[in-house]
């Protein structure tokens, strides 16, 4: 995996750099002291994952990622720690590392990106337009076609599922073994009592805890191994 850093400290810079070339899993094209200039790069060259400042003169990272119409995988670095929530609203953004920079805070940031380039190999393979596509609930005495891969996770909640998907969530009576049954296995998992997840919407994984979207969703310790050995995990 290749990268660039973006930073307008050159000791940041350094130590990113140096940190990147201790790990064999990626390596350094370039380095850039102001967006503008990075931007210019990426018009003629294709990056595996860029190191991004948040707080940079004149232009910042956020504004940086704005003119991206592709980005690459993005882990931001700041000295700030209230733009996390911000961060995680753009879906390229898959770490937050805060400064001072440590190795081994650095070598989660590398699984990270590794794990988000090996799942969205997943998002490639989606159930074909058939019958399997999709399915109905009902809801307020109404039948609703929910299509399948439009589903982030499924929540039990007593007697009760909460299906979440990117336009409302859907309170159905049911349980999380039925629908469990009804959702293809290569694309879902379920990695806890109460969560079945869609592997390809994951953005962060962290000890015993998955990302998606703004919820953090709990791993149980025995669907955890299973869930690593789904990600093809180097």
């Amino acid at each position: 995996m290749n990268c660039i850093i973006i930073d307008d400290d050159a000791t940041a810079r350094l130590i990113i750099s140096q940190l990147c070339n201790n790990s064999k899993q990626i390596s350094v094209l370039e380095e850039f002291s102001s967006a503008i200039e990075a931007i210019k790069y990426l018009n003629s060259t294709d990056v595996d994952a860029i190191f991004l400042d948040i707080h940079m003169p004149s232009f910042s990272g956020f504004d940086f990622i704005k003119t991206l119409k592709s980005p690459p995988k993005i882990v931001l670095t700041t000295s700030d720690k209230n733009f996390a929530l911000e961060a995680f609203e753009y879906d390229c953004v898959v770490d937050y590392l805060v400064k001072p920079i440590t190795k081994e805070r650095f070598e989660k940031s590398i699984l990270k990106l590794t794990n988000i380039k090996d799942t969205k190999i997943i998002t490639k393979v989606n159930p074909s337009k058939d019958e399997s596509s999709f399915i109905y609930v009902s809801v307020d005495r109404r039948l609703v076609k929910i299509n399948i891969p439009d589903i982030f996770f499924v929540e039990a909640k007593g007697d009760y599922i909460s299906i979440k998907t990117a336009q409302k969530n859907y309170i159905v009576h049911s349980t999380l073994k039925k629908i469990e049954d009804k959702l293809p296995s290569s694309l879902f998992l379920r990695i806890h009592r109460s969560f079945i997840i869609n592997i390809s919407e994951i953005i962060d994984i962290e000890d015993n805890s998955v990302l998606i979207q703004k919820s953090v969703i709990p791993i149980s310790r025995s669907n955890k191994s299973e869930l690593m050995k789904r990600l093809n995990l180097l």
